[in-house]
């Protein structure tokens, strides 16, 4: 909820900013939102205490508290630790500067509050095509470093279709939790939920799920954007090979469109095993928008019909791709 929070206040802010540009009201509403985000920010990375930020796993990790005791770390491996990657966005200085309300009160906040600057980064660029940019994340670059190395293992969350929702090292390292004489398990569940937990669904349990992975795709180019072609990542995991943000932002769009295109053997790996939609001409174009894909095997999962998320391979395809793809 603290990640959704922070993307909520960048979203919110970025949207005030624009408005703010023919209507200065809007200046004091920016201003509120990138002061939330900067707390947000503080209290997820901080060290110890009810900080997210597990320095051991270079991982951010649930935590719970209970009858307020010490904050009890619960070390799954998931989405948790990845949606906090998705809260950036990139000011450039030029639209700063054409706030001076905005600029006023944030040179402020930073002033008076100089321990929180470590979570805003400033580039500036030789070329003066380039304007000074502003980054505004969670993860510091060492973090984020941390997290993708994660995320870009196929041992962990890199699947051959996108992003898995939990690692796959939970498969046979289950995370057990004994509280009060309960005893909690979580493990990788690639397909169908194996439990009646929160009523069957198993969205964060293994499969891969088109919402959350179109933001992190989205996040991975507005990274690329403030940090260029000098960040790269071996991608994937092990490969040896290195990659910068915008390329590796393409090859999850690829896994993720690869699970409606046509294979060898003239099947779609979204409809599994069954045989009908690549034998029966009629059926040989139809497509479905499950609700999410077996991690392993690419199988659609879940409503069938589930337009109002797994409709954004749409734009992976006309949009996003285009747009990354273009020099």
């Amino acid at each position: 909820c603290t990640a959704w929070m922070g993307f909520y206040c960048l979203t919110m802010l970025s949207m005030a900013l624009e408005l703010a540009i023919e209507k200065p009201a809007y200046e004091d509403i920016a201003s509120k939102f990138f002061e939330h985000f900067v707390h947000i920010t503080e209290a997820m990375n901080a060290l110890g205490g009810t900080g997210l930020w597990d320095e051991q796993d270079g991982f951010y990790y649930d935590k719970l508290i209970v009858d307020h005791d010490k904050p009890i770390p619960l070390r799954i491996r998931s989405l948790v630790g990845l949606l906090p990657l998705c809260a950036v966005t990139v000011l450039k200085q030029k639209t700063i500067n054409a706030l001076p309300g905005f600029k006023k009160r944030m040179d402020w906040f930073l002033a008076n509050r100089p321990e929180l600057v470590e979570y805003i980064s400033v580039r500036k660029f030789e070329n003066s095509k380039n304007p000074v940019r502003c980054l505004l994340a969670i993860p510091t670059e060492e973090r984020l470093r941390k997290c993708l190395t994660r995320m870009l293992d196929s041992a962990e969350f890199l699947s051959d279709f996108g992003i898995r929702s939990l690692s796959k090292a939970h498969g046979e390292q289950p995370f057990v939790f004994t509280h009060g004489g309960r005893h909690n398990e979580v493990s990788y569940t690639p397909g169908e939920a194996t439990t009646d937990m929160f009523g069957g669904n198993s969205n964060w349990r293994g499969p891969i799920w088109f919402p959350t992975n179109f933001l992190l795709i989205e996040a991975l180019e507005r990274y690329h954007y403030f940090y260029g072609d000098d960040f790269t990542l071996e991608h994937p995991g092990g490969s040896g090979v290195h990659r910068t943000l915008r390329e590796i932002a393409i090859d999850l769009c690829d896994r993720l469109i690869s699970l409606f295109l046509p294979g060898e053997n003239g099947r779609r790996p979204c409809f599994g095993a069954a045989t009908r939609y690549a034998e029966i001409p009629h059926w040989q174009n139809l497509l479905l928008f499950h609700e999410y894909f077996h991690a392993e095997t690419g199988e659609g999962l879940g409503a069938s019909h589930q337009t109002g998320w797994t409709a954004l391979v749409v734009r992976l395809i006309r949009e996003r791709r285009e747009k990354l793809l273009r020099v």
